[in-house]
């Protein structure tokens, strides 16, 4: 077949040229049998293609010498570009497998410095906690809680509202001339006492001036004999035995003040105590702040040394519990639901919870409807420090009953009476099983 194409090639350099037409066609058919060889295999496609080169080449057309030339060359190179394709794919899976296990290695590492830091970290918490723990040990060995005794009485409780007020003088009048004229007489002298009706001085036409209640000659501006015009001081006379005081009470206690209510009147300065009662209550409130004030007026016989001016405080008896059970508020505790409890010592040695019902409070002592009888001794938790040492130990082992003073608010006073010791320290401290939250009261 190779020998024909060449036999071919040489016929048609023989023939020369015979016109364009068949230049033309020569030149397909070339093309056409060029085609063919290229699905020729191995070396025997190679020497086709070197033949029908060497045949072209002694033709004229070099364009298709050319195109021979380039199909060698692809001939040619054919099996290499096969071999090196499967070269790069044999070279690209070894790249992909050496970054597969570079990665893997890496991840390695990484885990492995993950597990590191973990175990040093948690060595690092063991040692801490080690140490935090033998140190609360150690504290908590040094530290006793203290415990006080307190002591339920048999007495009398009361409470009530308090207010501040000044004294004023209810009867006080000051005289002056109606004409002009002389004082003839004076029948009183600065100082004295005098009733009601009786004269007190007369003027040269016969005129005179009379008392108009009973009182004391607080200022006496004229003398016999002094001329005087209309209009000029002439004495003043006040009631210094029969005064009244008012007092503020404010939206959050006028309900409890009402009139007729009893009160004491104390003077601040002499401590001197008058009874009275609450005369007029002003229900209109003149204040003008964020808190409504209203004025109540009780009227009150004072002895002598007491005068207009004064401080007073006056004292409205509110709640009050005769011969009842009675226990100092500091030896109370409240739970979470803010009921009311007391430790008392078991028969164990330990502290048990014992819930109690309380009655009527002056914040001070407490009354003790259940739960306690006369003579029982409770114990309370003595407030640890909230610095340093104490405030830490308090935190940490439960020391939460903090114990305040007296719960006395401003306007509120109390008292009370009892029998028996009002308690205090008994036996220093004590040492026992700490009862923790409160519950299971008998």
């Amino acid at each position: 077949m190779c020998q024909a194409n060449v036999n071919y090639a040489r016929k048609k350099r023989r023939s020369g040229r015979r016109g364009a037409e068949r230049e033309e066609d020569r030149g397909k058919k070339t093309r056409s049998l060029n085609f063919r060889f290229r699905f020729v295999l191995g070396s025997r496609r190679i020497m086709c293609y070197d033949a029908i080169s060497r045949a072209c080449a002694a033709a004229r057309p070099a364009d298709k010498c050319k195109e021979i030339r380039r199909m060698k060359n692809e001939g040619k190179t054919g099996t290499a570009s096969e071999t090196k394709r499967e070269q790069s794919k044999k070279e690209l899976r070894a790249a992909k497998a050496l970054a597969a296990r570079q990665e893997k290695a890496k991840r390695a590492k990484r885990r492995l410095r993950r597990l590191r830091r973990l175990i040093i970290f948690v060595l690092i918490m063991a040692v801490l906690g080690t140490a935090v723990y033998a140190v609360i040990q150690k504290l908590k060995s040094e530290y006793t809680v203290n415990y006080q005794a307190y002591s339920a009485t048999t007495g009398t409780i009361s409470n009530s509202l308090s207010f501040s007020g000044t004294l004023q003088a209810v009867n006080n009048t000051t005289y002056t001339a109606a004409f002009d004229g002389t004082v003839r007489a004076l029948y009183a002298e600065k100082g004295s006492d005098v009733k009601q009706g009786d004269t007190l001085l007369r003027f040269s036409n016969g005129k005179s001036v009379t008392a108009d209640f009973d009182g004391r000659i607080n200022q006496l501006q004229v003398a016999e004999g002094d001329e005087v015009k209309e209009g000029d001081t002439l004495l003043q006379l006040v009631d210094f035995s029969h005064m009244k005081v008012s007092i503020r009470v404010d939206e959050y206690d006028i309900s409890d003040v009402k009139v007729g209510d009893e009160c004491r009147v104390t003077a601040t300065a002499t401590e001197n105590t008058f009874t009275s009662v609450i005369e007029d209550i002003n229900y209109v409130s003149s204040s003008t702040g964020s808190v409504a004030y209203y004025t109540a007026t009780a009227y009150v016989d004072v002895k002598s040394g007491v005068y207009p001016g004064m401080q007073v405080t006056v004292t409205i008896p509110q709640d009050e519990a005769t011969d009842v059970v009675i226990l100092k508020e500091d030896a109370l505790s409240f739970d979470q639901t803010n009921q009311a409890f007391v430790y008392m010592l078991a028969d164990d040695g330990t502290l048990e919870t014992v819930y109690v019902k309380t009655g009527v409070s002056n914040g001070n002592y407490v009354e003790i409807k259940q739960g306690l009888k006369s003579g029982d001794t409770v114990y309370a938790e003595v407030k640890a420090s909230e610095t340093g040492t104490g405030g830490l130990l308090s935190s940490l082992f439960g020391s939460t009953n903090i114990m305040g003073g007296s719960r006395q608010s401003g306007t509120r006073q109390s008292s009370q009476s009892g029998r028996g010791s009002t308690g205090g320290f008994s036996g220093g401290n004590w040492s026992g099983s700490f009862p923790g939250s409160a519950g299971g009261g008998r």
